[in-house]
């Protein structure tokens, strides 16, 4: 448990950071499993493609594993 005080502050926003991020991480990943179905409509990777792109733009993800996974997704859509 650390005494000085900024470093109490840096443990409570790491915390609250780690549970946003835990968050938003699964919900990119239901999404992204939800649009790989066969089945999956336009707006399901639409909704999936937002979320990579946040996840990018907000760090959660690097930028090119985004890309990597848009692509992959792109190829298998026009495949089914």
């Amino acid at each position: 448990m650390p005494n000085i005080a900024s470093a109490k502050k840096n443990m409570r926003k790491t915390r609250a950071a780690t549970v946003r991020n835990r968050a938003q991480r699964s919900a990119l990943r239901s999404a992204l499993k939800k649009a790989k179905v066969p089945g999956a409509s336009a707006d399901e990777r639409t909704q999936a493609v937002s979320l990579l792109d946040r996840a990018a733009r907000k760090g959660l993800v690097h930028k090119n594993t985004a890309a990597r996974v848009k692509s992959r997704m792109a190829k298998h859509a026009a495949t089914a």
